[in-house]
C-alpha cells in the first residue's frame, strides 16, 4: 500500500502578525479630462508643414486644421459635431446646442481664416464673444483682446514720455552746472557773446557802407542868413543846465521859419 501523506490539522490559534495575501483586479484610472487652452496664449504660434503640405487649406478644411493646435477646446460643441460625423462649422446644429462653440467669422481663401470662441446661453439671444483666433498662410495665433492693446499702447506711451522727461531733466542740470561754474569759465562765455556781436556790428556796418556808397554823398546844408549869429560851442555844450541858474531868457528865434511881415513906418 502507498503511504499517505498525514494532512496537518488546522492551527487553533493563529498568528496575528502573519497577514495573507489576496489577489485583486486592479480597474485603471479614468483618463483626466482634457485640458482647455489658456485665456492668454498671444505668445504662441501653431503651424504643422505636413498637414499643409497634404491638404489643402479651405474652409472646409481649416477647422481640422485648428484642432490639431493648442488652442482648440475638445469640449467644444464642434467636437460633438465631429464625433457624429457631421460638419464642425454647420450653423444650422450650432444654434440648436449651447455652450462653448467656434464659428468661422471671416475668410480670405487661402491667406487668411478668422475663428471666434463663443459662447452660447439660454438666457441670451446672442451668443457672448470670448477669444479671437486667426489663421495667416497657415500659421494659427490668437489674437490680443482690445484691453491688452490699450494697456500695451498706454504702457508705451508712458514709457516715451518719462524717457523724455528724464532727458530734459538731465540737459536742465548741465545748464545749472554751467552756470555754477567758476568765473574764469563764465568769462569765456562772455568773450564768446561779445564775439558774436561784434560780428553783428561789422556786418551792419559793411551794409550801411554799401548803401551809402550807392546813394552818393548828403547835400551840404543851406547858408545861414545875414545877421545870423550862431551861438558858442561852449555854450551850446552846456545848454539849458548851465541856463538854469542864470536868468531866464527867450528863446531863440530860427531865422530860418517866416517871422510874418515886417513892420514898416507910417507916413502920415
Amino acid at each position: 500500500m502507498a503511504a499517505r501523506t498525514p494532512m496537518l490539522p488546522p492551527n487553533p490559534n493563529p498568528n496575528p502578525n502573519l497577514t495573507t495575501c489576496t489577489t485583486q483586479t486592479l480597474t485603471p484610472p479614468p483618463p483626466p479630462p482634457p485640458q482647455q487652452p489658456g485665456t492668454d496664449m498671444t505668445g504662441i504660434c501653431f503651424r504643422d508643414q505636413l498637414w499643409l503640405n497634404t491638404y489643402p487649406l479651405d474652409r472646409n478644411l481649416v477647422f481640422d486644421y485648428f484642432a490639431l493646435s493648442p488652442f482648440y477646446d475638445p469640449t467644444c460643441n464642434n467636437e460633438q459635431l465631429r464625433m457624429n460625423n457631421i460638419h464642425p462649422l454647420d450653423e444650422g446644429h450650432l444654434s440648436k446646442m449651447m455652450g462653448t462653440e467656434y464659428i468661422l467669422s471671416e475668410v480670405m481663401e487661402p491667406n487668411l481664416f478668422v475663428i471666434r470662441k463663443q459662447k452660447r446661453d439660454p438666457e441670451k439671444t446672442i451668443p457672448a464673444a470670448m477669444l479671437t483666433y486667426y489663421v495667416l498662410d497657415g500659421s494659427i495665433y490668437q489674437a490680443p483682446q482690445l484691453s491688452n492693446v490699450f494697456a500695451s499702447r498706454i504702457g508705451r506711451s508712458l514709457y516715451y514720455i518719462s524717457n523724455a522727461f528724464s532727458i530734459a531733466s538731465s540737459k536742465l542740470e548741465k545748464v545749472g552746472y554751467v552756470e555754477g561754474e567758476s568765473d574764469g569759465a563764465a568769462t569765456d562765455v562772455k568773450a564768446g557773446k561779445e564775439a558774436i556781436d561784434l560780428k553783428e556790428v561789422k556786418r551792419l556796418d559793411h551794409i550801411l557802407a554799401s548803401l551809402q556808397r550807392k546813394l552818393g554823398p548828403a547835400p551840404p546844408p543851406p547858408p545861414f542868413p545875414e545877421g545870423y549869429i550862431p551861438p558858442h560851442p561852449s555854450e551850446a555844450e552846456n545848454g539849458p543846465e548851465t541856463q538854469q541858474g542864470t536868468e531866464p531868457q527867450l528863446p531863440v528865434m530860427d531865422p530860418i521859419i517866416d517871422q510874418g511881415p515886417s513892420k514898416r513906418l507910417r507916413i502920415e
